[in-house]
């Protein structure tokens, strides 16, 4: 069977990992197991995987941070964390870590499958794209390769938040409204992305912040406009 991608698993859950190693070979995915965060990193170093599966409550180092971790190496690699924590603060918590996906335990292994086959998809029709160069004030957004480039200032983004600026790049001075916004970037509207999407136009005002011309408002309860000045 043809490999399909090469997946860093980092879960400490001897059982459950075992469970994921093997289905995750059975769909034909070139897998790299670490049971704790410290492992992980090195691990990623090493490989250089595809694509990373983090559980949140890691031995050593928590997977939020081995998370920003991996983001200071490489911000294009998508994650997706693994965790038994339903609750908000740990989803926008995981955002902020750079995560492109999150799952709750317990979970099916065909919803795992198909998140991975998303991000997977998304991620490969990226780099597919003919080089696009958009310009916002004084900044050049090259949307291919997630990068924004202000002088000799330059920020890698990662995917959600390259995606997220070119949706609101093509509403420049117009109204993008959050359901909009979270259908084209998430494909779900769901409360709990929507607060997480909160911390992306955070990120996004940072990156802005130096062009004076260049702001994105908040158009109360719904939804934002990037607005750049002549």
């Amino acid at each position: 069977m043809e490999t399909k991608a090469s997946i860093l698993l980092v879960e400490d859950d001897l059982n459950l990992s075992e469970v994921l190693v093997d289905y995750l070979e059975m769909l034909g995915y070139k897998v790299t197991l670490a049971p704790d965060g410290m492992e992980g990193l090195k691990k990623f170093r090493h490989e250089s995987p595809e694509l990373c599966i983090l559980d949140v409550m890691l031995p050593k180092k928590d997977g939020f941070t081995l998370a920003k971790d991996i983001r200071t190496i490489n911000q294009q690699v998508p994650i997706i964390f693994l965790t038994a924590r339903g609750m908000m603060e740990d989803r926008i918590t995981g955002f902020q870590a750079g995560c492109d996906d999150y799952i709750s335990k317990p979970f099916s292994s065909e919803e795992l499958s198909l998140r991975i086959e998303a991000i997977l998809r998304r991620c490969r029709a990226n780099r597919t794209i003919q080089p696009e160069l958009l310009q916002i004030g004084n900044y050049s957004f090259d949307v291919a390769n997630f990068e924004l480039v202000i002088g000799e200032t330059k920020h890698s983004l990662t995917p959600k938040e390259a995606a997220l600026l070119k949706v609101l790049c093509r509403h420049t001075n117009t109204l993008l409204t959050r359901e909009k916004a979270l259908m084209e970037v998430w494909g779900d509207d769901d409360y709990f992305i929507g607060r997480s999407m909160d911390v992306f136009i955070t990120k996004l005002r940072k990156y802005l912040k130096d062009d004076p011309r260049v702001s994105i408002v908040n158009v109360h309860g719904t939804g934002f406009r990037l607005e750049v000045k002549e």
